[in-house]
């Protein structure tokens, strides 16, 4: 390999993770700079070790990336197990990557560190500013309506998307990685750098230097992580006006460290956290903002009454260290608590006998008065039924119809798709109609918008109450009372459950397979079985 003894002799080896490929246009930059981790390694005295994992690019892969995070989780678990590494560096920040990075690495315990993608630039059209996910649901349905045309549609697309690096406004993506540094696993305001930004190269080696150190202080995962930190991520989520889908990776992120969290934990802490950062989908700023406006790092300084600051990071400081000084320069993007955009934070946890195990919606991206409606469903059975029915002049819905989508969980999905903020029927649009009230067991973009009731448990596909609903059932949502009916008897619901039929294994062979034998449902993080915990797994034998 072209390397001299002393090159590695008495170092500690680092394994860098790397989620770059040619399909993922979020990571189209870690080609690049990975380069800095490795120059931090060097500069540290360590040995760094670049090793490809697989790549989760949001846009491309079907049916989910969703579907694959478990498999990344598995992979990264893997590689660092049966290769001679002591630390480890991941690169990701697409959706799925920093949790099924993270999940792995946990399982793993080797001192572990995350740089994250970073977000993309501001998107461009016509000298609107765009913002990634939200505007193209916005646009495609004022197309879809006939307020803009085909050449519009075309200019939006190649404006909406500068620059290498994740979606910039708060989806899934900012999210998670906002997560990462909170939890301690990336460097103070890492996760909110622009991925085009010099100070993205340097955080990266930065990062190198620091997984060095934290080999030779023994710093693991199991050190920096415990039901305290994990109440500050979630505090965060809600003060980020977060994505649903971090409900999910919390739980499953948790459960890999054998810490359990209910969907009733994000309840209360939502209840006491206030939603503080004016971002998209839910109300007015990008990324690059958050960043200008002093980033994560000032947030958590402007909530830090809110926060366990003595827990210990990457850093080998606390959290608490990690923030002393941060600022906020602009307070219109940054609010504190005394000044909140709301006084909670915005997810919000359902039950009822429409969705015993829970479901969620984001009120902060809601329609405030569809927060308490009911009005009469029209049932979608899956994906293609529901595309193949949309467009159709003669659907008999109204704006006060609520969509139900089902057989889109984890395993009807299959992988629980983005499929939750369901298109608004183009006669409705027609009228001026650009929200409704949208139910399904299955997820939506961090980007998207909307009164969309999303993650409903048990899904239809086993055999949960989403399975029974009729066309025609009035439903009723009670954001207030936290409540999703159907009101339908309970015996005509124990008549239809008897003719209820499930439906064949979409899988007989592969990962598929392995999949929708072994997967969670939502309100358990769509773990598999087998891997949560922290049980000891035994180091391969060598021959």
């Amino acid at each position: 390999m072209g390397y001299a003894r002393e090159d590695y002799e008495g170092k500690p080896v680092i394994a860098i993770l790397n989620t770059w490929s040619d399909v993922s246009h979020c990571h189209s930059h870690f080609r690049e700079r990975v380069k800095d981790v490795k120059r931090g390694v060097w500069q540290a005295g360590g040995f760094p070790l670049e090793i490809p994992a697989i790549s989760l690019a949001e846009v491309f892969q079907k049916p989910t990336t969703m579907m694959y995070r478990n498999l990344l989780a598995m992979e990264a678990e893997e590689l660092l197990r049966s290769y001679p590494a002591d630390g480890c560096v991941l690169m990701g920040g697409c959706d799925k990557t920093m949790p099924g990075l993270m999940m792995g690495a946990i399982s793993m315990n080797l001192p572990s560190i995350f740089v994250p993608a970073g977000p993309m630039l501001r998107g461009n059209w016509q000298g609107k500013t765009l913002g990634s996910g939200s505007d193209v649901w916005k646009y495609w349905d004022e197309l879809r309506a006939g307020n803009i045309d085909q050449n519009d549609w075309r200019e939006i697309e190649e404006g909406i998307a500068r620059s290498p690096g994740t979606c910039m406004t708060m989806g899934t993506a900012s999210t998670m990685t906002g997560i990462a540094e909170t939890l301690g696993f990336s460097l103070p305001n890492a996760s909110t750098i622009p991925a085009p930004d010099s100070n993205h190269a340097r955080m990266a080696s930065y990062t190198g230097r620091r997984i060095v150190d934290m080999v030779w202080e023994d710093l693991k995962p199991s050190d920096i992580l415990s039901e305290r930190v994990f109440d500050n991520a979630i505090k965060v989520l809600m003060a980020l006006g977060g994505s649903t889908n971090a409900l999910i990776h919390v739980i499953a992120l948790a459960g890999r460290a054998g810490i359990e969290i209910p969907l009733e934990r994000f309840e209360e802490i939502g209840r006491e956290t206030p939603y503080l950062v004016n971002m998209r989908p839910s109300s007015k700023y990008l990324m690059e903002d958050f960043y200008y406006a002093g980033g994560l790092s000032a947030l958590l300084e402007g909530m830090r009454d809110l926060l366990e600051l003595d827990v210990p990071t990457c850093t080998g400081k606390t959290l608490g260290e990690n923030i002393g000084g941060a600022r906020i320069h602009n307070s219109d993007v940054i609010h504190t608590p005394d000044k909140p955009m709301q006084a909670e934070g915005g997810l919000i946890v359902l039950r009822g006998n429409l969705a015993p195990d829970g479901a969620v919606i984001k009120t902060t991206a809601a329609d405030p008065k569809l927060l308490q409606h009911a009005g009469r469903a029209m049932v979608f059975d899956n994906y293609n039924d529901m595309a193949a029915r949309l467009e159709d002049p003669d659907l008999d819905v109204d704006a006060d119809s609520i969509l139900i989508l089902r057989n889109s969980g984890p395993q009807g999905g299959p992988g629980m798709p983005e499929w939750g903020m369901l298109p608004i029927p183009k006669k409705l649009l027609k009228q001026g109609v650009r929200d409704m009230v949208r139910i399904s067991d299955a997820r939506m973009s961090g980007t998207s918008y909307g009164t969309c009731v999303l993650h409903v448990s048990p899904e239809s596909w086993i055999g949960g109450p989403l399975a029974l609903v009729k066309t025609g059932d009035i439903v009723e949502l009670d954001v207030a009372g936290r409540r999703l009916s159907l009101k339908v008897s309970d015996e005509e619901l124990a008549e239809r459950r008897k003719q209820w039929k499930p439906a064949p294994r979409k899988f007989e062979r592969g990962f598929g397979k392995l999949f929708s034998e072994r997967v969670r449902q939502a309100n358990e993080g769509c773990d598999f079985d087998f891997l949560e915990g922290n049980a000891p797994t035994p180091e391969p034998e060598i021959h």
